[in-house]
């Protein structure tokens, strides 16, 4: 078969209506593997992960009640972002995802600022997780004495071991594991609705709307705890993108899609401003702790046997679970990028089963790094790759309005066709949205007693490092729609 025709004959690659067609070479050698089952709970782990199940206990205390509000906003444009990728993903699913519709509608550059702030998330994500497990593991005594960072490092070699084997693996792992967190927020919810239905005391205090009243209010702290610790609450959404790249793996990705991120809505409302608004009534918030899950809290003060336990085994299936989807990700994004030179050229690496192993172990490397930030500060890594990981998300969110922009913006021209499913309001949609995320950095620059202002004075090393990384690669980048040889597979 000669190139040309593998290129046709590679899914999604086209625009469906023939006019302006795009080939991305990205996108070649990966089999279909995922089912609908699969992406639908890979949807709804993406809504569910760390930074409700760890991240909720610290802000909880810090904003009090008002938490649910921001949980509430971030989410709906948390959802806005999503939703304007899978109108991305109708009009052209791609394994490369962002990445590959940033290389279409802003050319080269953009693709390379959106694929590597992806991996500035992600490779920090992933040092926030395998901390977060350590964690997790040290709530037991058996494993006190065992070193933070040895715990990291077994947890990522376990995840690493599993998305190397293959896409259909990694489709069965986050399957079970989202079903086992729906299953546990689900069981939390229905105990939370008897407790405050029945009066019951936690801890000794008095649950129910009273309690929140008598103990400050919804902003017990002011206004101001509640809009500092958005910038931390962004980081809770940020595996919602994971299922426009999964897109590109999975079968009938034009019906599976719109239904898998419209439910995103209601798993926002029900799970985090659900949960949040339940465990403000049933303990004060200063109670809860940072560091400490609050379901865990909540379970160990009713003093039922090995509830704490049970839960904290939940939540450290949500942070595998995380990590499992971060290094799933950054592999296909990384061998979009590597495709057109813009990422070495070991990331387009695939083995015999189709999975990307180069740029997953380029993402394990960074991981690594985390695990020794586990052993020098392990009482500080958490929060402080925490907002670095903040500053990634902010970054490839932009990256997919404005794609989502100038996509809209060539339909309008006739060169393009827009699919029926759509995101609402656009193109205002997209500018509130640019405008949120801005504000989110500006929050962070004003808090000053965490990580969120340092971070920010961060943010031009960032650019200075995406700068000199474009000077670097740019003679070897290929033009928009010569992605070159397609790579090969092993």
């Amino acid at each position: 078969m000669s190139e040309q025709d593998l290129r046709a004959s590679v899914p999604g690659v086209v625009s469906p209506t023939g006019r302006g067609a795009v080939v991305d070479a990205g996108d070649h050698g990966y089999r279909k593997s995922l089912k609908t089952r699969h992406v639908n709970m890979i949807a709804i782990g993406g809504a569910i992960g760390t930074g409700l199940f760890l991240g909720a206990g610290g802000r909880l205390h810090n904003a009090g009640p008002s938490l649910a509000i921001a949980y509430a906003v971030c989410g709906f444009f948390a959802f806005m972002v999503v939703r304007a990728l899978g109108e991305l993903v109708l009009h052209r699913p791609s394994s490369g995802s962002f990445v590959s519709y940033s290389r279409e509608f802003m050319g080269e550059k953009g693709a390379y600022v959106a694929g590597w702030m992806h991996f500035l998330n992600w490779s920090t994500t992933g040092i926030v997780d395998i901390t977060a497990i350590a964690l997790y593991m040290h709530y037991w005594k058996a494993f006190t004495s065992i070193p933070q960072w040895v715990l990291a490092l077994i947890a990522l070699a376990v995840v690493l071991t599993v998305n190397l084997v293959s896409v259909r693996f990694f489709g069965e792992f986050e399957f079970w594991a989202s079903l086992v967190k729906v299953g546990a927020l689900v069981a939390f919810l229905i105990i939370g609705i008897v407790l405050l239905a029945t009066g019951h005391k936690v801890g000794g205090y008095e649950s129910g709307p009273g309690l929140v009243l008598d103990h400050g209010g919804i902003f017990p702290t002011g206004v101001l705890p509640m809009l500092v610790v958005i910038q931390g609450v962004v980081f809770a959404y940020a595996s919602t993108e994971l299922v426009g790249v999964a897109a590109g793996e999975t079968e009938n990705p034009g019906k599976v899609m719109p239904k898998a991120i419209n439910s995103i809505v209601w798993r926002i409302l029900l799970f985090y401003v659900g949960s949040v608004v339940i465990l403000a009534m049933l303990l004060p918030y200063n109670v809860y702790q940072d560091g400490v899950s609050p379901f865990v809290t909540v379970l160990s003060k009713l003093g039922v046997p090995a509830a704490g336990d049970v839960m904290n085994l939940i939540v450290l299936t949500a942070a595998l679970s995380s990590l499992n989807s971060g290094l799933y990700s950054t592999g296909r994004i990384l061998r979009s990028l590597g495709t057109a030179g813009s990422a070495p050229r070991f990331t387009t690496k695939m083995s015999r089963h189709q999975v990307p192993y180069g740029g997953i172990l380029m993402t394990s490397a960074v991981c690594v790094l985390g695990v020794a930030l586990n052993a020098w500060v392990p009482k500080d890594a958490f929060e402080i790759v925490l907002n670095l990981a903040a500053i990634g998300i902010l970054g490839t969110w932009a990256m997919i309005m404005i794609s989502h922009l100038l996509f809209v913006r060539k339909c309008e021209r006739g060169e393009l066709d827009r699919p029926s499913y759509r995101l609402p309001g656009s193109p205002y949609t997209e500018i509130v949205t640019l405008v949120f995320l801005v504000a989110v950095v500006v929050l962070m620059w004003f808090d000053f007693d965490g990580e969120g202002h340092r971070t920010v004075l961060a943010v031009p090393l960032i650019l200075a490092a995406l700068v000199a990384g474009w000077f670097c690669v740019r003679r070897r980048v290929k033009a928009v729609g010569d992605t070159g040889p397609l790579p090969e597979v092993e």
